[in-house]
């Protein structure tokens, strides 16, 4: 009698840890594969840290004609200078372009309390992740 109760209460803590061991590796799976709607709310909430991490290891960032080419770390604190002087009020996809399955087009409005800005977002993806070659942000 024991030893069935025994056997229960592994069966039903093995089952719920394989459960549990499930859910996590599908919501792994989920967080590595990058999309545009994660680049958008980077741009939605003015966070520089996580937009960097779409970044590819060189980027040209042009911001309203101040143009260069960035390391990673140097183009996510431009991206922080400009998110501290336009903080967002708002970011969404207008246009999605029709590139093909490794390059992918995006033109974005982002509005901070005094400015409107247009962003294009050029850059490639791969199986899981986009890494952002170029981005253009125009005042309008």
């Amino acid at each position: 009698m024991f030893f069935k109760q025994f056997l229960k209460k592994i069966v039903s803590i093995l089952s719920a840890l394989i459960l549990v061991c499930t859910l996590s590796v599908a919501g792994l799976e989920h967080h590595n594969n990058d999309s545009i709607d994660d680049i958008a709310s980077t741009f939605k909430y003015g966070s520089s840290k996580d937009l960097a991490r779409f970044f590819d290891q060189g980027i040209d960032i042009n911001i309203s004609g101040n143009q260069g080419d960035y390391s990673k770390n140097q183009a996510e604190l431009v991206m922080r200078d400009f998110f501290k002087k336009f903080p967002p009020n708002d970011f969404s996809i207008v246009h999605k372009g029709n590139g093909s399955d490794q390059i992918i087009n995006y033109i974005g409005a982002y509005s901070s309390e005094s400015s409107e800005f247009r962003v294009f977002i050029r850059g490639k993806k791969n199986e899981n992740s986009i890494r952002i070659y170029s981005l253009d942000i125009v005042k309008v």
